[in-house]
């Protein structure tokens, strides 16, 4: 718009110019055109000089508009490109997933195209060196959660499987900003990882029937602290075989596992049911068996351990055929070097 008052501006002098230089030097006459049959009233002839010229100039404007529309248009297509880039930086430092940004110009499209299928990584050091507000504040952001800071990151509607989510929650929960029974309330908000380790700390105090409704977050850190429990003097717990057995099946433990898992009852549960709880288990799955031996070797059901060790195939449980043939010999030692 600037340009077109400018050009006004000049031909408005220019028009005048002739005007006056047509009226005073040339003619002061007057004169009468035939327009298709019709006679026009007589005009000044300096008049009729300006008309084609003043016809020309609005065609200039016309054509002079019409073009900066158009150039306009394209110049407001690089301008949203432009904006788009930026969208695709910061989704690709954000690391999402699906990144499809579509771009209108030549120019944009090949670049928008190699960000939004590249890996970026951001260095604290960009924020110091540009000038886009947006690029600086993911930078910014990053390099908060990198540190172990909490930010908010809803605006940026990342899932939560995004790496940065991930480590957000972390420290979220690090920072006692949101607690373990919220993390287990809302485990599909969570990572895997994030929701055992917080269902670890929920068991610590939980009642039965909620360890039992998130079971499927049972991971061994988190069994091990629920049989801690087991009629222990501060938040205890009352489990039964089934109970426990029931949680045994959620992991895949081996017969060492079953051993410490022996090991951890020892301090709470009253023999009978530990002696009974073995015994089950390993009339269900043999490989259980040296869990039983071990607790009753511990219990000192010597009889018990003898007899069943007396039954078994001549190249099984060896050690504890071992202990037992020391502990009939009056050489005392201490079970737990056997396993």
């Amino acid at each position: 718009m600037m340009y077109i008052k400018r050009y006004t501006i000049a031909v408005a002098f220019l028009i005048g110019a002739v005007g006056w230089y047509v009226h005073t030097y040339v003619t002061k006459g007057t004169m009468s055109l035939d327009f298709f049959g019709y006679q026009l009233p007589e005009l000044a002839i300096f008049l009729l000089v300006l008309v084609p010229m003043f016809i020309l100039y609005i065609a200039t404007i016309i054509h002079i508009s019409f073009y900066s529309f158009l150039i306009k248009l394209r110049n407001r297509k690089y301008e949203k490109d432009s904006e788009k880039l930026v969208e695709s930086i910061i989704d690709a430092y954000l690391g999402k997933k699906d990144r499809n940004h579509e771009f209108q110009t030549q120019r944009y499209k090949l670049l928008g195209s190699l960000i939004d299928n590249t890996t970026l990584t951001a260095h604290s050091s960009i924020s110091r060196t540009g000038n886009e507000q947006k690029i600086n504040e993911v930078v910014n952001l990053i390099e908060d959660i990198n540190n172990g800071k909490t930010v908010d990151l809803k605006p940026y509607l990342l899932e939560p499987t995004n790496a940065l989510s991930i480590k957000n929650n972390r420290n979220r929960y690090n920072n006692k900003d949101i607690t373990a029974e919220e993390i287990v309330l809302n485990a599909d908000d969570y990572s895997e990882e994030l929701v055992e380790d917080a269902y670890s700390e929920y068991v610590e105090t939980a009642s039965l029937e909620n360890i039992e409704k998130y079971q499927n977050y049972l991971s061994k850190p988190a069994l091990f602290k629920i049989l801690k429990r087991v009629n222990d003097e501060e938040n205890s717990l009352v489990l039964s075989n089934d109970v426990l057995i029931s949680l045994f099946n959620n992991l895949n433990l081996n017969g060492k596992d079953y051993i410490d898992i022996s090991i951890a009852l020892s301090k709470g549960m009253i023999p009978e049911q530990r002696i009974k709880l073995f015994e089950t288990l390993s009339e269900k799955n043999e490989t259980f068996m040296r869990a039983y031996l071990f607790t009753l070797f511990d219990l000192e059901m010597n009889s018990v351990a003898t007899e069943l060790l007396n039954n078994s195939q001549p190249d099984e449980y060896m050690r504890f055929k071992a202990y037992n043939a020391l502990r009939e010999s009056q050489q005392n030692f201490n079970i737990n070097l056997f396993i």
